[in-house]
């Protein structure tokens, strides 16, 4: 049985992450997989959009505590290095638009991963912990990096040291998702908006995160200059013509992504 579910419709990659007697925790196989389909979209010139979310009652519950602490397994550090970091890089590095919806819990490395896409949305019954503390462990998967930046250094030290379950709507009013939609339109909503961004101009979009990521760590002058470079860049795509020529024409631009 493959861990991870994958399908590409209308541009856009669906992956599903497919281990729900575990509530989706990672072990090795299933997050070697989840690389090996990252970089398959990522490469794949047909997939214009990535989204990523999971079958059962939960999102991922972080880490196989059961594979962790295996006296023949690889290690703790191996599984971070590993495990997790290639896919948080590719989530960052992708050139394209990777929407997340979170069904059920999201906690450690579960919740880092979501929240390391471009667009996350929520169930309404979606909640996110930062449980590494609840085991004496720190939090990984970029999680020190990116929650800080979502929602400011106090809340995300109060909420990586105390473990504190936060909900779908407290996520969306600290910054951490961008929607709360029902459970039971989640999927049909998110891969709406997947299919929505797929149609978008992905190489523009690509260059726009490119710089998002860029700014984590440049002083303005220097964003200013990676924008107006990227922007000469995204001024001669075929995407910029057709959005230009459509707008002029009053008609509705058809992007093909390059």
């Amino acid at each position: 049985m493959s861990l991870i579910k994958s399908e590409i419709r209308e541009s856009v990659l669906v992956l599903m992450l497919n281990r729900p007697e575990k509530f989706n925790s990672f072990n090795r196989e299933m997050a070697l997989e989840l690389q090996e389909v990252l970089r398959s979209g990522e490469k794949d010139k047909g997939v214009r959009a990535i989204y990523l979310s999971a079958e059962g009652k939960a999102f991922c519950a972080g880490q196989d505590l059961a594979e962790a602490v295996d006296k023949n397994g690889v290690g703790i550090a191996r599984i971070v290095d590993e495990h997790y970091n290639p896919v948080i890089r590719l989530l960052r590095s992708i050139e394209k638009p990777v929407v997340c919806a979170v069904n059920g819990v999201a906690a450690g490395a579960g919740a880092n991963i979501a929240l390391a896409c471009d667009i996350v949305l929520a169930g309404s019954s979606a909640s996110f912990i930062q449980a590494f503390v609840k085991i004496g462990l720190i939090p990984d998967s970029g999680g020190t990096f990116i929650l800080p930046r979502l929602i400011g250094f106090q809340r995300a030290a109060a909420l990586m040291m105390t473990g504190d379950k936060v909900s779908a709507v407290e996520a969306l009013q600290m910054g951490m998702v961008y929607k709360v939609i029902e459970d039971v339109q989640l999927q049909v909503e998110g891969l709406r908006m997947a299919a929505a961004m797929a149609a978008l101009p992905t190489r523009g979009i690509g260059l726009t995160k490119r710089l998002l990521n860029l700014s984590m760590s440049t002083t303005l002058e220097e964003q200013l200059q990676a924008e107006m470079k990227l922007q000469e860049e995204a001024f001669h795509t075929g995407d910029c013509k057709e959005g230009v020529m459509a707008f002029l024409e009053k008609r509705k631009a058809v992007f093909k992504g390059e």
